[in-house]
């Protein structure tokens, strides 16, 4: 149960008393917790183990300053914090380290994560967005130490926009921006360059971030002198603390043993980045580390005797009860009790977890051998079907993978038999993995009304009588009328603000809107995202800018662990509908030229990743994300901001479709699937082609996750027989990608006359210049004479020779 600390001057000692006793208990259960969580690792019923012992007392502390509406964004070790704010019970503690795919069971994430990583139900449901303000709210934890730290900017930044920017809709999602975001961290993963970015930012935006840095001096197996300049990070960073005529940061410093410090250190941090938007490094020393690291070594190998003993003596469940015992708010007697009661409701919980993982799979085992059974005494290979059995009963604590290996296993011997248990068995196979699949797999996307595919295209309306503009004009407008619909949308990049973007698609637009919905930022790309994100789950609809396509990599990290991964990893509660805003495609040399999709495509499942051939086409995907609750990365044509398009006059309105490819030019003899500025390339090149005969079939992709849900390039590859997928990305990348999606979901290679072929970049990043990109990526020349070849192949005669 969640308590807010009072002044002990306000209420009588008994109550203080109880309210410490009840904390003590908390901390004591977390510790059991851990202690007993190792050794179901060591016995091999849980994989690994990442445990919050030693971090018990200052978690208490952490949990008292926390209030509803709050968010939390953390790290493994944060246990002690969730069960003090009433998020997490031991039957859960247990139920992550047995990766149950229950929700209920399991509520972190359905056994898609290891223990340690934490995270609240922001969905409802039917997938919609809770009373934010009703509940204590933690941001789904991932691994990489301080990958936490840039979507913590973003949920502090929140707390700005609402209390700054009054158009916004604040109903469930703030109180006039009194929010608090609180950050953890250990101390070693302060060296990662995460940290120092978000630190940066967080003091450069002046947003209510309270940042705990829980030091025990190791990280890993290594010392704090390999990891932290004077092994001190809040001496390093004391040139950001604020002055009377400086903003920075609030820094403090507390003892991790200290209880009743602990308790005014936290409040004071919480009360300050409350009331005055003021960032708090709270640096918390004296920790301990009991187990060591995590279950995969013991810490006896690297720390020496004297710091064991001064651990012990340190341990801040001890220290907590010494200074209960000298300040007579328990006796050893009551504390004794207490503790004996925790043991046995820990191993209680342990057992009630186990027995609910494992008690179904017991169920469905019975099946699998009593099928087996039959088998062996049916079947003429039933001895070869007798050591699968016999393995399968030896194992006591069967797992799902286990029936799977046996009955598949045993159906090998009978391939050749129909009997009614073998097609039993085969039916069981079947059902079961139909069944079990979805609890590793889904959620990976939306399931809601309002994902992105679902949204129906609006096609744009013009004018008889409009006229052509610079394309970035309709990109600009189209800004326009978004920020007017949607008063939660905002949008933020480098050069985004005062000049209106590098290309001016939000030109005059910050002076409209303000410098908090339309916004400059430094360049730190990892901590844009993490705003993206931070922002959006809190329920604002951010626009975060990369400004080109190759810096994108600087944040691949926080888009791929974090963004990509969110709604899976919550087993779909939680969401972050951040639109990724970036530029890329043809323009010179290596880094203002970007193509690497292949790597995008891999890294970025979870994440639509949309290429629009044109600003209209990318207006629209903007429109249509707008009306959905997913995220994408959307990738403008860098040479196609001064080309001419019409303005349509449904602007904000108009929808392009994702996963729907567009049949561009219609043709005969060759269906070509391109996309973004090549495409326009394809398109020249298609004209060229008539005059020696040759008519292909032009196919924008459009969108390359999800690609063609309707299949339409098989249906036309049905009508031309031939494919060529042409692209600027290095060999085996997105064409490699694209390629696979024909052939190998849509089944083109039933209707192909001539072998599926690819053209692409050379295998480097693109040269300088004119001539360098000539060179580097596919030209006009390259992509008329690799199609003239292939219909050469089909008729010689008719095609001679060019070169």
């Amino acid at each position: 149960m969640h308590t807010q600390s009072e002044p002990t001057s306000e209420i009588s000692f008994e109550d203080f008393k109880k309210t410490v006793l009840e904390d003590y208990k908390i901390a004591v259960t977390s510790r059991e917790c851990s202690l007993l969580g190792r050794r179901e690792v060591l016995t091999g019923k849980a994989k690994f183990g990442i445990f919050g012992d030693g971090k018990e007392v200052p978690q208490l502390a952490m949990a008292k300053a926390f209030k509803k509406g709050d968010w939390r964004s953390g790290y493994y070790r944060d246990q002690t914090f969730m069960m003090a704010i009433g998020e997490f019970t031991i039957a859960n503690f247990f139920a992550g380290l047995y990766a149950h795919t229950s929700i209920e069971n399991d509520p972190m994430s359905a056994g898609k994560q290891m223990g340690g990583h934490f995270g609240t139900h922001s969905l409802d449901e039917n997938g919609k967005l809770k009373n934010l303000l009703e509940q204590y709210n933690s941001s789904a934890d991932i691994s990489p130490t301080a990958g936490q730290m840039p979507r913590l900017l973003g949920l502090a930044q929140a707390s700005k926009i609402f209390r700054n920017v009054s158009e916004t809709e604040k109903t469930g999602l703030s109180n006039d921006g009194n929010e608090v975001a609180w950050g953890t961290i250990g101390n070693a993963s302060t060296s990662e360059g995460m940290f120092f970015e978000t630190i940066n930012a967080a003091g450069v935006l002046q947003v209510p971030m309270v940042i705990s840095v829980w030091d025990d001096d190791y990280g890993i197996s290594v010392h704090a002198k390999h990891q932290t300049t004077k092994e001190n990070i809040s001496e390093i960073l004391s040139g950001f603390q604020r002055t009377e005529t400086e903003k920075g940061y609030e820094i403090l410093k507390v003892k991790g043993w200290d209880y009743p410090a602990l308790i005014e250190t936290f409040e004071r941090a919480g009360e300050i980045a409350r009331t005055e938007h003021v960032p708090v490094i709270l640096h918390v020393t004296e920790l301990t580390q009991p187990q060591g690291h995590s279950t995969s070594g013991s810490h006896e190998r690297y720390k020496n005797s004297d710091r064991l003993q001064w651990e012990k003596d340190h341990d801040c469940n001890t220290k907590m009860r010494e200074w209960m015992l000298s300040n007579q708010i328990a006796t050893e007697e009551k504390l004794t009790e207490i503790e004996k009661d925790i043991k046995r409701n820990v191993r209680e919980g342990k057992r009630k977890a186990w027995d609910a993982f494992l008690n179904p799979i017991r169920e469905e085992k019975k099946q699998v051998t009593n099928l087996l059974e039959s088998l062996i005494s049916e079947s003429s290979n039933g001895q070869f079907i007798k050591p699968i059995l016999k393995g399968l009963v030896d194992e006591k604590d069967a797992l799902k993978s286990d029936l799977l290996i046996a009955a598949r296993k045993a159906l090998r011997f009978v391939s050749n038999e129909n009997t009614e248990t073998v097609i039993s068995l085969r039916n069981w196979v079947s059902t079961y993995i139909e069944n079990e699949q979805p609890n590793y797999s889904k959620h990976l996307y939306s399931a809601n009304d309002t994902k992105a595919i679902n949204i129906e295209e609006i096609t744009p309306v013009y004018d008889e009588k409009a006229k052509d503009v610079d394309a970035r004009v309709v990109l600009r407008d189209n800004f326009d009328a978004i920020f007017s619909k949607y008063p939660n949308s905002l949008v933020f990049g480098e050069d985004a603000g005062t000049i209106g973007d590098v290309n001016q698609g939000l030109e005059g637009l910050q002076e409209k809107y303000g410098e908090l919905r339309v916004a400059d930022v430094g360049i730190r790309e990892t901590t844009i995202i993490g705003q993206g994100i931070g922002l959006a789950l809190r329920g604002l609809r951010p626009i975060a800018e990369i400004q080109y396509l190759d810096y994108i990599l600087y944040a691949i990290s926080t888009l791929s662990d974090d963004l990509a991964t969110l709604r899976y990893r919550t087993h779909g509660k939680q969401t972050a509908p951040v639109i990724v805003r970036t530029r890329g495609h043809r323009l010179e040399g290596i880094w203002h030229s970007g193509s690497q999709m292949g790597s995008l495509l891999g890294l970025l499942r979870g994440i639509y990743i949309l290429t629009p051939r044109n600003m209209t086409k990318a207006a629209g995907f903007y429109n249509t994300l707008l009306k959905s609750d997913e995220p994408a990365v959307v990738v403008e044509c860098l040479n196609g901001y001064r080309l001419k398009e019409q303005l349509p006059l449904n602007l904000g309105e108009f929808t392009t479709p994702i996963g729907q490819v567009e049949v561009v030019k219609e043709g005969t003899d060759l269906t070509v699937v391109s996309y973004g500025s090549t495409l326009r390339l394809v398109m020249q090149v298609g004209k060229e082609l008539e005059s020696s005969g040759i008519s292909i079939e032009i196919i924008d992709a459009q969108s390359l996750l999800p690609f063609d849900l309707n299949h339409d390039t098989v249906k036309s590859i049905a009508k031309t027989n031939r494919i060529l997928v042409v692209d600027e990305d290095m060999p085996g990348g997105a064409s490699a990608y694209l390629m696979s999606q024909i052939l190998d979901e849509q089944k083109a290679f039933k209707y192909l006359d001539s072998a599926p072929q690819t053209l692409t970049a050379k295998p480097h990043r693109p040269a300088y210049g004119t001539d360098g990109d000539y060179f580097s990526k596919p030209s006009p020349e390259d992509i008329f004479e690799k199609i003239y070849e292939i219909m050469r192949e089909t008729n010689p005669q008719k095609y001679p020779a060019i070169r």
